[in-house]
């Protein structure tokens, strides 16, 4: 099992190898354990409207979502493979200012269950929330997931 700063630039290294994701220029802004913020400059998703493109919010609450089920796994000290395999995105207000995304599990959901599920069957499933904020503290979108993890060797 690694510490959070090595388990942090593991997942940022994952982020970069993605070339679709490195061309979004995110950056992991904070990770306390229970919720993972990312960060991409809105120069680089602007739409034909001059506000954040939706595909590229609805990417990085993905991403964001993805990487907090993964740096889970890896502080448990599970090898595994994680997969989006539905979601809801829902569109709020336009976004003139850069990207945020913020994930956090699922009020309904538990990452003990989880983790035991994943040692125990080899697999597992679970839900994930993220958002968009905007500046003044509204919300330009938000996002629901469900995450599943499988085993590796």
């Amino acid at each position: 099992m690694m510490n959070t700063d090595t388990a942090l630039a593991k997942l940022d290294a994952y982020y970069q190898a993605m070339p679709p994701v490195a061309a979004m220029h995110l950056r992991i802004a904070h990770y306390d354990g229970e919720r993972l913020r990312l960060q991409a400059p809105l120069a680089h998703h602007v739409n034909d409207k001059g506000c954040a493109f939706g595909g590229s919010m609805n990417s990085l609450m993905t991403l964001a979502s993805w990487g907090l089920v993964s740096m889970r796994l890896e502080a448990a000290g599970l090898h595994s493979d994680v997969y989006v395999a539905d979601n809801q995105v829902r569109y709020l207000a336009p976004l003139f200012a850069d990207l945020e995304a913020e994930a956090e599990l699922s009020t309904e959901a538990s990452w003990d269950d989880f983790i035991a599920s994943l040692r125990a069957r080899g697999r597992a499933r679970t839900h994930v929330e993220a958002r968009v904020p905007l500046p003044d503290g509204g919300v330009a979108a938000t996002f629901r997931a469900r995450f599943v993890a499988f085993a590796k060797g």
